[in-house]
């Protein structure tokens, strides 16, 4: 038990009795008449050879409370359709794949691409619209839950304390956010939350002021966290960007749709661990580098639509802010990690700390350069209102993949 504190302006629901998972599911189970839960699954074909996944299936298999498992499958060819089919069969619930690259889905986008209605990139964000739509077209779930697919440390009860807050009828919550301590293998990890936006939301603070906005996202112990939950109705209206900002903007769209007592965050793991990203410090397009000016550029976004001006004069005090305060939180976690005997290299920390500056000068740039950029998709409500029959189209195409390829 690390704290029991309500400390922001979200609810924060700990783990404070390490609750046994048979008695958390039992209840779960209890929930599913009134509502009915799924999760969503955004993979690349290459995490189906990883050893993460499996050990995610192997997991759910004992999900027994589960309605639905709906998997997005990017990069992924007829073969390796057919070899995912395969694959996720010994999911004992009811299972769907999206093959987004697929002809019967890549149809459907270059319709909705034609009216400017589609996923501008590829990525985490197209995958998890489309399979939001296919909730939408084809599921009963109630209470919807999302991760990621390479979490090596995966054990059921993350999906169990994730999905609780939603699907428990006596809470009125409309979103939960997951979090957990980002320490694996002696040290830390989770750079980009650390050094990156911490950090910056407190310069961002001292810039613009202490707005409720800053407090909020600044509430949530692991804002970049893949892992969140909500209730069916939350899809019809979420707009989500396509790239790396996926969770801000997620985090975003949230505090404009809802009041605040009506989201939330979970401890799901005591420990957790996935796939590393590159720093990347040398190629602003891939990596954490890319995913720090997507994140920097997402908050720009956000408080620009508060009101918040910004120039080139405001960009280059904000670095300057920025860098003074991630330096002093890299002393604070160089001492943290010496009191817990993890390893910590002041240098590397130091290095990431430099480049996130850098990049946030290229994201307040590339702001500029595109004051009109559109970063988020449309949300399916919009879609459904010029071409009604899209859930269908949707439904049809995964149900005929799935019969032709198996």
């Amino acid at each position: 038990m690390a704290d029991f504190y309500q400390n922001g302006i979200i609810t924060t629901l700990h783990n404070l009795s390490n609750r046994s998972i048979d008695e958390l599911e039992t209840e779960l189970s209890t929930f599913r008449d009134e509502r009915p839960m799924a999760v969503i699954l955004p993979s690349l074909f290459s995490e189906l050879e990883g050893p993460a996944l499996s050990g995610i299936i192997e997991e759910l298999k004992n999900a027994s409370y589960l309605d639905e498992i709906i998997i997005g499958l990017d990069r992924a060819n007829e073969e390796q359709f057919r070899y995912a089919l395969k694959f996720f069969s010994k999911l004992p619930q009811k299972f769907r794949v999206l093959w987004n690259d697929g002809p019967a889905m890549q149809a459907i986008h270059k319709k909705l691409e034609a009216s400017g209605l589609a996923p501008r990139q590829a990525g985490k964000g197209r995958n998890v619209w489309y399979c939001m739509g296919y909730v939408l077209a084809a599921t009963k779930a109630e209470a919807v839950a999302l991760h990621d697919c390479d979490i090596t440390t995966y054990k059921r009860d993350m999906l169990a304390r994730l999905i609780y807050p939603v699907a428990n009828p006596k809470f009125n919550y409309e979103f939960c956010k997951g979090f957990y301590a980002r320490v694996a293998d002696g040290q830390f990890n989770g750079r980009v939350s650390r050094l990156l936006v911490s950090p910056l939301l407190n310069a961002l603070k001292k810039i613009c002021g202490e707005g409720e906005y800053l407090q909020y996202m600044d509430s949530f112990r692991y804002s970049l966290a893949g892992e969140f939950s909500f209730p069916r109705d939350v899809l019809n209206d979420i707009r989500i960007p396509s790239d790396w900002g996926l969770e801000i903007g997620v985090l975003s769209e949230m505090h404009r749709n809802y009041s605040l007592n009506r989201l939330c965050q979970v401890d799901i793991a005591d420990t957790y661990d996935h796939k590393h990203q590159d720093l990347s410090s040398n190629d602003d397009q891939g990596g954490l580098s890319k995913m720090s000016i997507d994140i920097s550029k997402a908050l720009f976004r956000k408080l620009a639509t508060q009101g918040v001006t910004f120039n080139a004069e405001s960009f280059r005090t904000l670095k300057a802010t920025y860098f003074r305060m991630a330096l002093d939180y890299v002393d604070a976690y160089h001492n943290d990690a010496a009191m817990n005997n993890l390893s910590f290299d002041i240098h590397k920390e130091e290095q990431a700390v430099e480049l996130f500056a850098e990049n946030i000068m290229k994201a307040g740039e590339a702001y500029l350069d595109k004051p009109m950029e559109t970063p988020f998709i449309p949300c399916w409500n919009r879609v459904r209102s010029a071409f009604p029959d899209i859930f269908t189209e949707i439904a049809e195409a995964v149900e005929s993949d799935r019969i032709k390829y198996s």
